[in-house]
């Protein structure tokens, strides 16, 4: 299986090299439309569903062959849901910025700004939350020799 995973991997290595010599110049108007281009971005969603299966087909089998490891997801699914709502509970459907965006031309409303808004507060909680993760442990090891 491995070897035909490698030769795979080279064929598909020898085609892109050959499209990639046949891609027009850059200064083509019809360079988006030319048939390598294409073909290259055949290839490229290809690979990216290849990819995608793989890790979600080996991630499921993992996740249902390990003992335990089922807990700690829907810990973790639930650890990320709490996070979530923590972070819509604190953003707010801002007025003043919805009337700043009309202002520029930009539709939206108080519940787009509100998800922003949440969006934006669970990327600075996990962040806080990796950063502790990673400094505690080194503090402690530090501090406790």
């Amino acid at each position: 299986m491995n070897k035909i995973v490698k030769i795979l991997l080279i064929v598909i290595g020898l085609v892109a090299a050959v499209l990639w010599f046949s891609l027009p110049s850059a200064d083509d108007p019809g360079a988006i439309n030319s048939g390598a281009m294409n073909f290259m971005f055949i290839i490229m969603y290809i690979l990216l569903a290849i990819a995608v299966v793989s890790t979600v087909f080996f991630g499921f089998t993992k996740l249902l062959s390990t003992k335990g490891s089922l807990k700690k997801a829907l810990f973790a699914i639930g650890g990320l849901a709490i996070v979530v709502a923590v972070s819509y509970g604190l953003s707010s459907g801002n007025a003043p910025v919805v009337e700043a965006m009309a202002s520029r031309g930009i539709e939206t409303t108080e519940s787009t700004v509100k998800n922003i808004g949440m969006g934006l507060n669970v990327f600075f909680i996990l962040t806080v939350l990796a950063v502790l993760l990673m400094v505690v442990p080194g503090l402690k090891k530090m501090f406790v020799k």
